[in-house]
């Protein structure tokens, strides 16, 4: 399945060079004097107007794109961190954690697993599904510890409270399976606008190689602003997505 980063990037670069040919097709059919110079004034003020906002609008929503992945890429390497802190704090409690150790391990191999399905994670049990049901289940079974000291109990605690941290990255892994739905009305805005602007560029000129070499180029620069926005949004699944590399070194780290 073709991703949506990748067919919206295909139809923000049609859209302007549809607009340019239309515009030079007006070129040479409409009269004269709906092209003379107090038109070609008026003409050129709307579209630096419409270019100003259609820049704004893009940049606003690169920043917004970039700024919700930066906030998920930190609160995922905080929960990396927790996990690991989370099985410190198991094997701190004594031997008898060491099953839940493996289930911890198990759980979150399987969960990282089914995000980057070509990476080896290290998954023991394929029956295993990394759902929250695993993670409660896990919980259950740091609770069934029976603490015989202080210390014990302490570190019982601290692990309970972990796991509530480290559910966090369920949620992130599972609510990217779900892409999140780009700004479409904005977005086709954005394009009929783009549209627009490179229709009245094309009333002005002759058409030619140089120009239409100009067009192509300022045509891709729209479509990869629109490509940005959307794959931003999408930083577990999209091009530009997360790498595995830190995942897979907390799993290694796991039950030793």
């Amino acid at each position: 399945m073709v991703k949506t980063s990748v067919l919206l990037f295909a139809l923000a670069f049609l859209c302007p060079l549809v607009g340019a040919t239309v515009g030079m097709t007006l070129r040479s059919r409409l009269p004269q004097h709906h092209l003379n110079r107090e038109s070609t004034d008026v003409i050129k003020l709307a579209t630096g107007l419409v270019a100003t906002l259609v820049a704004l609008v893009l940049s606003l929503l690169i920043s917004s794109a970039n700024s919700a992945r930066v906030s998920v890429e930190n609160e995922y390497t905080e929960a990396l961190a927790d996990v690991v802190l989370l099985d410190r704090y198991l094997a701190a409690y004594g031997p008898e954690s060491a099953g839940v150790r493996r289930d911890v391990h198990d759980a979150f191999a399987q969960v990282f697993s089914r995000r980057w399905p070509n990476t080896d994670f290290g998954v023991r049990d394929r029956s295993l599904t990394g759902d929250r049901n695993q993670f409660v289940e896990i919980e259950r079974r740091i609770l069934a510890l029976a603490p015989a000291t202080a210390e014990q109990k302490w570190f019982q605690s601290q692990s309970l409270q972990l796991m509530n941290s480290v559910s966090r990255i369920h949620r992130l892994a599972m609510s990217q399976e779900r892409s999140a739905t780009p700004p479409w009305a904005v977005l086709g805005v954005v394009m009929a606008c783009s549209a627009a602007i490179f229709c009245s560029f094309g009333l002005f000129v002759p058409p030619n190689a140089t120009i239409v070499v100009a067009f192509v180029v300022a045509a891709l620069a729209v479509a990869t602003a629109i490509f940005l926005i959307v794959d931003l949004g999408d930083p577990f699944t999209g091009f530009l997505n997360m790498s595995s590399a830190p995942a897979r070194a907390t799993v290694e780290q796991l039950a030793r």
